[in-house]
């Protein structure tokens, strides 16, 4: 008979923290399309940037009270001296946010018989419950939801869809998807390579369209897409699809709207009851920060 060493009967605490950090490599977030940072204190100072200068000369060719209009700019006078425009920035602050959960207790008799089954896929759910939650909080920031998983229909860039993308007579995916290039572009924006974020259920309504309704050929699939998530190109926008998102919202944005700080990065521990089993708790800490509203655009109504 061959006993295991006490080293082999044991959950090592290394294996387990390369067990975590593999599965949260190889799970698609939304960290993979915003900004990476690190930040060393819970508190965070930031600055977002309002108007961009563009914008913010179309606005003068309205007449303002004072009768001042872009043609002070495109016709000065002699002498005269020049128009004035700048760039604001509001100063915000930011907390982060813990994010933790932690197994039952696993038997000792249970790791032993089964360490693949009964470790192994308690690690991963709770890898996955950590980075979903994570994920709720990025998309909440991005699309400036007052409740959780509801953007905000007052965002600066929104508009309605044409139809409900399931409505085939009516709707008109690719349109909405021009105006929300187009939002993006009139904010100063170059919005060719931004991501284009939808529920599965809006992506089979925009696929169905494409090939049933318009006969298109199927979209080529990324070759990276169970590591990125992005499944294809449309029209200079890459798709993500996530059951993260919230049906009936179609966000898309450039990858400098959002910096997702780190101040504590994805964590495991093991807490061991002598004779009884152990239990495994992961963690995060961190917080996304909108630092460019004016590159994102929500679509509502796309289901």
């Amino acid at each position: 008979m061959t006993f295991d060493g006490s080293a082999e009967a044991d959950i090592r605490g290394l294996n387990v923290d390369k067990l975590v950090k593999g599965f949260g490599a190889l799970i698609p977030t939304f960290k993979n399309y915003v900004l990476s940072g690190k930040t060393s204190a819970r508190e965070m100072r930031w600055y977002r940037k309002g108007l961009s200068l563009a914008t913010a000369m179309n606005a003068l060719d309205t007449p303002t009270t004072h009768g001042v209009t872009t043609s002070m700019m495109n016709n000065t006078a002699f002498k005269a001296r020049p128009f004035v425009v700048e760039q604001k920035w509001e100063r915000q602050t930011s907390h982060v946010k813990k994010y933790f959960v932690e197994s039952p207790w696993i038997a000792l008799e249970d790791i032993k018989d089964n360490d693949v089954d009964v470790l192994g896929g308690n690690i991963k759910e709770l890898v996955k419950a950590v980075l979903f939650k994570v994920d709720r909080r990025i998309y909440d920031v991005l699309t400036e939801a007052a409740v959780s998983g509801t953007p905000n229909p007052s965002h600066v860039n929104t508009t309605a869809a044409t139809a409900g993308w399931s409505t085939v007579a009516t709707c008109n995916p690719v349109l909405d998807l021009l105006n929300a290039k187009m939002e993006i572009g009139d904010g100063g924006y170059n919005a060719e390579g931004a991501f284009c974020l939808m529920t599965p259920l809006e992506n089979k309504s925009l696929l169905n369209f494409l090939i049933s309704v318009k006969g298109s050929s199927i979209p080529s699939m990324a070759t990276e897409k169970i590591k990125s998530g992005v499944v294809m190109e449309l029209l200079g926008l890459k798709i993500v699809v996530s059951p993260n998102a919230t049906n009936d919202w179609v966000v898309t944005f450039l990858k400098s709207a959002v910096t997702y700080k780190t101040f504590l990065p994805l964590t495991s521990a093991i807490l061991t009851d002598e004779g009884i089993g152990k239990k495994i708790r992961v963690w995060e800490e961190g917080e996304a920060i909108l630092t460019d509203p004016l590159s994102v655009h929500i679509l509502s109504g796309a289901s």
